[in-house]
């Protein structure tokens, strides 16, 4: 069956005043669920954070449709790939979070692979239960988080001279970073869900179970297990830093936040001596704050620079 995707209204005041509200939707989930990405999008120019916005509701929409399903879940999230993809064809959306990532991708000519990347992995999720070893599950993570880092590079824009090409490796290893965080954060959730994103093949080597994490029993293997998953996850943070430097200067301080921020749950999980089957480790509304002062004068100046550099925009949207 062929979509066909809802036309624009024909009043221009009337897309544009349904373009910000659908950006602003975004916004709120991404404050709601996302809160350290939320606050380093603040260190953003205000026309990059729309975009960043979509992407984030775009992926916890999909994310939602496979992690809190209804009664079809496989059918709801091709359903809504299709739709999603059609309407991209299209250039307009009714769904509000849909509405603003095509207008995301168009704007920033993100490659349309990417996407279909994602609702794969997503998909994926639906069936596939665990992985055997590291290199399967950084095959899954291509479409789940190396994609990801390559849907907002555009958005972040490079430094003068420097191409997309040139700073892809690093957005896909900080994507990749990211999602490991989580897969180590998330452990005890997963495993609820049926899902394990811990390589079998070092979960054996560490003499944990399947049945272990389901019991939620933290032990000296399970510790062990985790020590090596957390040094694995640092080092995909260590092949993503030098590409912050290829950002664009006004972006730089963004990533540095967020890196700061979510590569901060690693500590965390090591000061709660890896005990994360029977609790959820997070960083500290504090902390948050405190890494965001801390980037928020270089951010300002960057802003700053680029402000007198270039002429103002007719909205946050670039609409």
């Amino acid at each position: 069956m062929t979509l066909v995707a809802p036309a624009p209204p024909e009043d221009r005041a009337e897309q544009q005043r349904r373009l910000e509200d659908a950006y602003r939707h975004c916004a709120a989930i991404a404050a709601r669920h996302g809160k350290s990405y939320h606050l380093a999008t603040r260190l953003l120019t205000p026309d990059r954070r729309p975009a960043v916005h979509a992407l984030y509701a775009a992926a916890r929409s999909a994310d939602d449709l496979v992690d809190v399903p209804g009664d079809d879940p496989a059918g709801e999230l091709a359903g809504w790939s299709r739709a999603l993809l059609a309407e991209l064809d299209a250039g307009w959306s009714a769904d509000p979070v849909r509405l603003a990532l095509v207008h995301t991708y168009r704007r920033y000519a993100i490659p349309v692979e990417h996407l279909v990347d994602f609702l794969a992995a997503m998909s994926t999720d639906l069936e596939v239960t665990g992985y055997p070893d590291l290199a399967a599950l950084d095959r899954y993570m291509w479409g789940s988080a190396a994609v990801i880092g390559l849907q907002v590079l555009p958005v972040l824009g490079t430094a003068p001279g420097v191409t997309r090409k040139e700073a892809a490796p690093y957005a896909i290893a900080l994507g990749e970073a990211f999602q490991l965080t989580n897969f180590c954060r998330d452990v005890a959730e997963d495993a609820l869900r049926g899902r394990v994103y811990l390589p079998a093949d070092l979960m054996a080597a560490h003499g944990v179970t399947w049945g272990q994490l389901a019991a939620r029993h933290c032990d000296a293997r399970f510790t062990s297990l985790m020590r090596e998953m957390v040094a694995i996850t640092r080092r995909r943070y260590d092949d993503a830093e030098p590409g912050t430097r290829l950002l664009a200067p006004e972006s730089r301080d963004c990533v540095r936040a967020a890196t700061a921020l979510y590569g901060g749950i690693l500590t965390e999980i090591e000061r709660a001596g890896y005990r994360v089957l029977d609790r959820r480790v997070r960083v500290s509304r504090s902390r948050r704050l405190a890494v965001f002062a801390h980037r928020l004068a270089a951010a300002q100046v960057a802003r700053v620079s680029v402000t007198r550099a270039k002429p103002k925009s007719r909205s946050s949207t670039g609409a």
